[in-house]
């Protein structure tokens, strides 16, 4: 379990996308702290396992299902992706309960200024739609946010400078894909009212 609260920025030193799934590294400080095989970090807000590690960097291997269903394929060398460690049984949850588990894919539609801040438009799958929902949580490329806004096929997010600043949304541009996870706790609400109907 995460929280979204994204802890450093990494580089992508090495990507290999094989037939059968992936294997990433990533070269980090502060996520290298205490890790140890098989520990989980949150690479764009996917859980992955550290399967290698040294003092300068990190590798994680990239199941099928994960390249389906995540950006993480489309990555490139020198690339900074998002990362955060799993959350200690006694930690702050800064942001939102963010399993890690790619809901899917969003696209940037457009990025406009915002007083100080910038306004992000995304486009979202239809089938996730009805998880976003006005001031509730979303978390893209693992960063737990308020959405400010809904429509028909979109959404929108605030994004202050200091987040501009310490995650990867100093690269975000209109046309790229991030990874999404919606509130669990609506799909879970789903899931019961649907088993009681």
């Amino acid at each position: 379990m995460f929280s979204g609260i994204v802890e450093e920025t990494g580089t992508v030193t090495h990507l290999e996308v094989r037939p059968g799934g992936a294997t990433c590294t990533v070269r980090a400080q502060v996520v290298l702290g205490d890790v140890k095989i098989g520990d989980s970090i949150a690479i764009n807000g996917a859980c992955l396992t550290v399967v290698r590690h040294d003092t300068t960097s990190f590798t994680v291997e990239l199941a099928p299902e994960t390249l389906r269903k995540t950006a993480l394929g489309e990555v490139r060398n020198g690339d900074d992706v998002n990362l955060e460690r799993s959350l200690a049984a006694n930690g702050r949850i800064g942001g939102h309960v963010v399993q890690g588990h790619i809901d899917g894919t969003a696209e940037i539609v457009a990025m406009q200024p915002d007083g100080e801040g910038v306004l992000a438009t995304f486009r979202a799958p239809e089938n996730l739609l009805p998880y976003i929902v006005s001031k509730g949580y979303v978390a893209i490329d693992g960063m737990s946010l308020t959405v400010v806004d809904t429509g028909p096929d979109w959404f929108s997010i605030s994004f202050i400078s200091h987040t501009r600043a310490v995650t990867n949304v100093r690269h975000y541009a209109p046309g790229r894909r991030v990874n999404l996870e919606v509130d669990v706790l609506g799909k879970y609400v789903e899931k019961l009212l649907a088993h009681r109907a």
